[in-house]
């Protein structure tokens, strides 16, 4: 019970954002939507310091203490990219906004001086885009406030509207309540999703499930809760979708959720073909890591639903490429899943020959789902690129990465179904080749940094993949030696 109470309290469940429902809910314009001031408060301040708080104060706090173009507040930005710290001038990863705004021409010229679109440009675009933010955020223009005209709203900003006025809560409220009493209030589902804390339920009930199955062995209450919890992840996603009236695929958090999601789902599926466990709980493993991933992530990944480049506009091509290919990382994830927890298992403790190769057996399974997935995504990229750019295919990074990972893994089930690779090879190779797939997901973004299909940069994710790089390959050379299954390429897997 205890650790139970400890993992909602980190979770930060039962935390509240303001004290006032009202103020939380009333309308706003931001980024070509109107969302709730709640929604655009996280967004900023999150785009300002890659957390939805600021040393105790909550993002609403913040979000109006930073809304005062007289009082200087000394708030402090992430700079994580190392030529960017020795361009600034600085030692830690962080640096205050205000003594970034001393340098704006500098870095202006900077920016100017970068040719190639490189990582490093980003990071200064990033830089220039928080201060831009930030002075704006001072001089009340963010924050757009609904003004009944006839029969229509226009928006006028914080600053034209209460220059002169220090107490103007009673007229933000009185509008508010003008707008929803004529105007659709959808804008108001994003709040359930911080209210309720939907992924972050759903990541402890993935827990919990893994809990019930493997330590309290009660598979039936385990399976049920790995459901339930897929039910409340889809009505998150659902409500996203609602609010954003597009697929949930659109940047790389909605495409962790998805590929979390998606990973169950498919486990779940081929549990009812299988009836092993062992695809539950690689869903449940790979889903709890995602979902840990879009909490606390940080600057890598953002939550927020933002304006789409033109070429991700078009629903139908959005909803079955991108689907599809997220859907592929998904399946041979479980395969990645399962090589490792079969390694550990042979490695520090006990598995006997038969459970093995059937092991080996649901790894081919999950390969050959992974495979034809991608082998679809990638056709359908090529027919919207096509559609798109003119072009069926231009050695983009994003589509060599992923022509890439299909050759690894139609190599790797050529190999195992000609006996050229044997199966403990098969199973390294499985765990290895998923390495592959996380530079096609996250390098082209945060390693090379480039190319039509890297839509954005994000801090911190070139050491997260470099991180998981070194941990799964320091956890093969400790697991990788076959310690105690012998005589296991004389005999063929399970189909």
């Amino acid at each position: 019970m205890k650790f139970l109470i400890l993992l909602l309290l980190s979770l930060n469940i039962f935390a509240q954002d303001c004290s006032d429902p009202q103020l939380k809910s009333i309308p706003a314009l931001h980024e070509g939507r109107v969302k709730t001031l709640l929604v655009m408060a996280r967004e900023t301040v999150h785009t300002l310091t890659n957390k939805h708080s600021y040393e105790g104060m909550s993002a609403i706090e913040l979000f109006c203490k930073l809304n005062d173009n007289f009082k200087r507040f000394d708030l402090f930005i992430p700079v994580e990219h190392t030529d960017l710290k020795d361009f600034l001038g600085v030692k830690e990863s962080r640096i205050n906004i205000n003594d970034a705004i001393l340098k704006q021409e500098q870095i202006k010229v900077e920016i100017i001086k970068q040719k190639d679109n490189s990582s490093y440009k980003k990071a200064l675009n990033k830089l220039w885009f928080r201060m831009d933010k930030f002075l704006k955020l001072k001089d009340g223009q963010i924050w757009l406030i609904p003004v009944k005209v006839k029969d229509d709203f226009s928006w006028h900003t914080y600053k034209d509207m209460y220059a002169n006025n220090q107490n103007p809560e009673e007229d933000i409220l009185n509008r508010a309540a003008i707008y929803d009493k004529t105007s659709d209030t959808d804008y108001k589902l994003e709040n359930q999703i911080i209210k309720f804390h939907i992924f972050s339920v759903a990541m402890l009930l993935c827990i919990l499930a893994i809990i019930f199955v493997v330590v309290i062995k009660n598979k039936k209450v385990g399976i049920t809760i790995a459901l339930v919890s897929v039910l409340i992840q889809i009505s998150g996603i659902t409500l996203r979708v609602l609010i954003s009236g597009r697929g949930p695929v659109t940047n790389m958090y909605e495409t962790v959720m998805f590929s979390g999601l998606g990973a169950l789902i498919i486990g779940l599926i081929i549990f009812l073909f299988k009836r092993d466990m062992i695809y539950i709980l690689a869903g449940l493993g790979y889903n709890i890591l995602c979902l840990f991933m879009m909490k606390f992530s940080g600057g890598m990944l953002t939550e927020n639903i933002s304006p789409l480049v033109p070429v991700l506009r078009d629903n139908f091509w959005l909803s079955t490429h991108v689907t599809t290919i997220i859907l592929s990382y998904a399946a041979l994830a479980l395969s990645w899943m399962i090589s490792n927890i079969t390694l550990f298992k042979q490695r520090f403790g006990k598995i006997t020959k038969k459970e093995y190769r059937y092991n080996e057996g649901l790894i081919y399974t999950s390969v050959i789902v992974g495979t034809i997935l991608l082998s679809t995504g990638i056709i359908l990229g090529g027919v919207w690129a096509d559609y798109s750019w003119g072009r069926f295919w231009g050695w983009d990074p994003k589509e060599t990465w992923s022509l890439i990972v299909l050759l690894i893994y139609i190599a790797l089930l050529h190999g195992r179904g000609t006996s050229w690779i044997k199966p403990h090879a098969f199973i390294i190779a499985c765990a290895a080749g998923f390495m592959s797939v996380m530079m096609a997901w996250f390098g082209v973004n945060y390693i090379l940094a480039a190319g039509l299909h890297s839509y954005g940069f994000s801090e911190g994710g070139a050491i997260f993949l470099g991180g998981f790089f070194l941990v799964q390959i320091l956890f093969l050379i400790l697991t990788g030696k076959n310690k105690t299954i012998k005589g296991t390429s004389k005999e063929r897997p399970p189909q």
